[in-house]
């Protein structure tokens, strides 16, 4: 499933520019300028460091993921042996700090169904969730550089003995101080419609300004037409 999006070398694993792209806007309808191959400051998606580290060590009862550096396409990451605690490193700098605990599986069926839905949910919530959740407290993310950083996420299941868990929305929140805030995305796990576990992402957003509905829709529309042009043929 993830094949097409990374290159596997003798001791680090690395992602291009166009496979960091096609991963963002394929298979998480994720149109974060920063995902673009041409972009000047390229970023490969959070969420396909997180997919990858699932693809490798399976799914724990519990796992929590903190993002803790850019990686773009000259980033070598190295994937240690699993533990309870472990870090994606490239060279002396830690990308990515993963903790786990209760059970594993292995189930690939499993992983491939998380990992799908997971991005899938995680890709829709800009600017569907984000910007109306912003809105309630009158204000919204600078439009000319909307800064909105993955920072963390974490999943807890109440059982290993599913197959293919969905993804529904919880309650989300947003705090902010001055022109800083985090943003809690809360959703459930279901299987067969039955509450399985639950999990939240959080995101911090800087250049926070007063509400504008005038630029707001411009900045969806701007948002639409982006995806329109740039969504590649799978």
């Amino acid at each position: 499933m993830l094949s097409p999006f990374y290159q596997q070398h003798a001791d680090h694993i690395s992602i291009s520019r166009e496979q960091g792209c096609r991963f963002a806007k394929c298979v998480a309808d994720d149109y974060n300028p920063l995902h673009d191959k041409d972009a000047k400051k390229f970023c490969v998606p959070g969420d396909l460091l997180f997919s990858l580290v699932l693809n490798q060590y399976g799914i724990s009862e519990k796992m929590e993921f903190t993002f803790a550096g850019m990686v773009d396409e000259t980033t070598k990451l190295s994937f240690p042996e699993g533990a309870d605690e472990f870090d994606i490193t490239s060279g002396e700098k830690v990308m990515l700090k993963v903790k786990r605990d209760g059970k594993t599986s292995q189930c690939q069926t499993l992983t491939d169904s998380l990992i799908k839905n997971y991005v899938e949910f995680s890709g829709t919530t800009f600017p569907h969730v984000i910007i109306p959740l912003m809105g309630k407290q009158d204000v919204m993310i600078n439009p000319a550089r909307p800064m909105v950083i993955y920072e963390s996420m974490l999943i807890n299941l109440d059982t290993l003995d599913i197959h293919a868990p969905t993804l529904e929305f919880a309650e989300p929140s947003f705090e902010y101080t001055g022109k800083r805030g985090k943003i809690t995305l809360r959703f459930n796990l279901l299987e067969e419609g039955k509450k399985v576990g639950n999990g939240e992402k959080h995101m911090l957003v800087s250049g926070i300004r007063e509400y504008c509905q005038d630029t707001v829709d411009d900045l969806i529309s701007f948002y639409n037409q982006r995806k329109e042009t740039l969504k590649p043929v799978a």
